[in-house]
């Protein structure tokens, strides 16, 4: 499937379920671009505009580039981010226009050359890619993560891992890394969001009712006081020139 389409169905959930960035994340992707109250930025992938906000909450203005219709229309409004469609590969700004691009949680869908070039067109200074994955070291996401494995339908974790080498080579740019943890509290209703926001997990059917059933049986194994913590990592790659 063209991934520009891939969250039509899934952009409710996505909006609801998915989890925020830690603000060390922002605070690293904006670090040494001196005072961010003036800094333009173009937020690529910006899905439901969860990384967008939080970065227009810091920034003049945001543009928020995203191709999937439905996911642009689940988003909450700010008044400093304006919404365009357009993909990586093709954003249809000026070159030169934002200080920055950042990326959050997309570039895999995207991880090639022309990408990248266009991210360099159109920035004066930086690209930024943010990513979370799961913790597996915490027993309680490693369970998770084997449930989300035995039901994958395609290769999306691999394309992750992926994309954070190809960004970490980023043609012609200075490349820093940074990792920080990030923690999910979930009641029951929300693992089975978080789930059903993943584009290649099941959500119909019978397989998708086994999923279900299989994610219920990890959250009773696991809960404590009606929760769970998913245990993540945030990775923030910003590649400068």
């Amino acid at each position: 499937m063209n991934p520009t389409g891939r969250f039509g169905s899934r952009a409710g959930a996505y909006a609801v379920f998915r989890p925020s960035y830690p603000p060390e994340a922002i605070d690293a992707a904006l670090a040494g671009l001196g005072d961010t109250h003036a800094l333009l930025v173009a937020d690529v992938g910006a899905g439901t505009g969860i990384s967008a906000r939080l970065l227009a909450d810091r920034c003049a203005e945001v543009i928020a580039v995203e191709p999937n219709a439905r996911m642009r229309g689940a988003a909450e409004p700010h008044e400093r981010v304006r919404w365009v469609d357009g993909t990586g590969e093709s954003t249809g700004l000026a070159d030169g226009s934002v200080d920055l691009v950042t990326i959050c949680q997309a570039f895999h869908w995207f991880a090639n050359n022309t990408a990248m070039q266009e991210f360099r067109r159109i920035a004066r200074r930086r690209a930024a890619l943010l990513q979370y994955e799961r913790d597996e070291s915490d027993p309680f996401t490693k369970a998770y993560g084997d449930v989300v494995r035995s039901y994958a339908t395609d290769d999306t974790e691999a394309l992750r891992e992926k994309g954070l080498a190809v960004f970490s080579a980023f043609p012609g740019a200075r490349v820093a890394r940074h990792v920080m943890p990030l923690r999910q509290l979930l009641d029951c209703e929300g693992l089975l969001g978080r789930a059903a926001s993943s584009s290649y997990l099941p959500t119909s059917g019978d397989t998708g009712e086994a999923l279900q059933r299989d994610l219920v049986a990890v959250f009773d194994r696991f809960a404590r006081d009606g929760r769970v913590d998913l245990a993540m990592c945030t990775y923030v790659l910003t590649a400068d020139w």
